[in-house]
């Protein structure tokens, strides 16, 4: 296996270079005027498998943003990994808060990451990590023969939902047939600390809007005489916690799958420090639902958050404005148990119970996924344990991830197959936020445990 670090030893600089290329390209996904870019990332990732020797190298048209389909089938008796990701990315707002042009990646040291860390909107998420598999197969294409079929499906709405996704999974099962499904899409512990994420939280992702009167007023005219749709909308969101921190909707928590006692040991006693966390988000103390860890918060949980509210006049200066609307986007991560389409439901109910007849409201819904749990006893996940041996010289540590991966869930459904998450992020990358980054050693660290991955694999499924 040496001849894989040696590899990415001598090919790192262009490894590098290679993927600040795809970061130099602004796949936003969730803003149109960005189309043509997303359709450029697509087509440079088709080069890259036409590059590699792969077969079957396709842009697959969707009503949205295409999927980039490649393969490389050796042998019909060997097993068959599928390799999913995404090359989108998150809008970069606020702008302003980067250091440097978010699309002009570079290298910078930083506290945790002294060898340097990549620096661009989707560093980490998912361009680096994606790419990493790349990087895996080129390494056993050039030194060797793949031990196992792969099959890549790329895809470009990840960060909008996967909503085009799910249709071309459901109709192209056979092609997408697979004994393992694998993803780099989460994190790690630490950067000497590997786990394996078990479990990911579900999404329920909606905007309201709240419109009071027919058009903008003068607050000194009709001050006090109106309901200003601000006001209502945010006593509104303050009534959907208790002050406990628990979630008011009725029903909500009706069917959470709750962990044992003797689970809640086991995930507690993961290596968490809390004032390392506080610290790397700048905060003096920590918050959430009470009886639970920060540990259990950001994982075993469910969680509502508003992701923005706007309304009214908020430019430079004054401007007394009495708002016609107020707008709020709202996310809820969910916990096993929990369908995020119920949820959707009873939001909406309740968001329209709790108004006041002195203004009108309307709910949108955005997209949302299933939380999903993976077992601990299969071939993939003693496959990735072995790898990830090999490489950080500890056995990884299962862990439940509070981030959500809305396709999953789907891919167990359509294509009865688990999927095994190997992620080299750490929480400190600031991911869909200004100063996104990834760790150069986990980048290269990445592409080493990746490549053993699919030895492992192979060697395991024949026992």
């Amino acid at each position: 296996m040496s001849k894989i670090k040696n590899y990415i030893e001598s090919n790192k600089e262009r490894f590098i270079e290679e993927l600040f290329e795809l970061l130099r390209i602004p796949s936003i996904s969730a803003k149109s005027e960005f189309d043509n870019d997303v359709r450029k990332a697509a087509q440079l990732l088709k080069t890259h498998f036409l590059n590699l020797g792969l077969d079957n190298c396709e842009i697959c048209e969707t009503e949205g943003h295409p999927i980039v389909y490649a393969e490389k089938i050796i042998d019909e008796s060997f097993p068959t990994i599928l390799i999913y990701g995404h090359y989108d990315v998150q809008p970069v707002d606020p702008i302003e808060l980067w250091d440097q042009d978010p699309f002009d990646p570079y290298i910078k040291k930083t506290k945790i990451h002294a060898e340097g860390a990549i620096f661009a909107r989707g560093a980490c998420d998912d361009k680096g990590q994606m790419f990493m598999h790349l990087k895996a197969l080129e390494i056993i294409l050039k030194n060797d023969t793949l031990p196992c079929n792969v099959k890549l499906m790329i895809e470009g709405e990840e960060e909008v939902g996967s909503d085009n996704l799910e249709l071309f999974v459901k109709n192209n099962k056979k092609k997408l047939s697979n004994d393992i499904i694998l993803v780099s899409d989460t994190g790690m512990i630490s950067k000497t600390i590997p786990s394996i994420t078990t479990g990911l939280r579900g999404l329920s992702y909606l905007e309201v809007e709240i419109t009071g009167p027919n058009r903008d007023l003068h607050s000194g005219h009709y001050g006090g005489t109106v309901a200003n749709p601000i006001n209502v909308l945010s006593k509104m969101i303050n009534s959907l916690h208790d002050e406990n921190k628990k979630i008011t909707i009725p029903g909500f928590y009706d069917n959470v799958i709750e962990m044992s006692e003797d689970d809640r040991t086991k995930l507690n006693s993961s290596p968490f420090d809390i004032n390392e966390f506080k610290e790397s988000i700048g905060l003096q103390k920590e918050d959430g639902e009470i009886g639970f860890s920060t540990i259990e918060r950001q994982s075993i949980r469910p969680a509502l958050d508003v992701n923005g509210i706007w309304g009214g006049y908020t430019g430079e200066g004054a401007k007394t404005v009495l708002p016609s609307k107020a707008h709020a986007k709202i996310s809820m991560r969910l916990v096993p148990g929990q369908d995020w389409k119920r949820i959707n439901k009873l939001f909406t109910d309740h968001i329209k119970d709790i108004a006041p007849n002195t203004v009108k409201v309307k709910v949108t819904e955005h997209h949302g996924g299933q939380p999903y749990v993976a077992p601990t006893d299969t071939i993939g996940f003693k496959a990735a344990s072995k790898a990830y041996q090999d490489v950080f010289n500890l056995e990884p540590i299962p862990t439940r991830d509070g981030g959500s991966i809305p396709i999953i869930a789907l891919f167990e459904q359509e294509l009865k197959s688990k999927t095994i998450l190997m992620g080299f992020g750490l929480d400190s990358d600031a991911i869909h936020s200004p100063n996104e980054h990834y760790g150069v050693s986990n980048f290269l660290n990445g592409i080493e445990t990746i490549t053993k991955f699919h030895y492992y694999f192979k060697d395991l499924f024949n026992d």
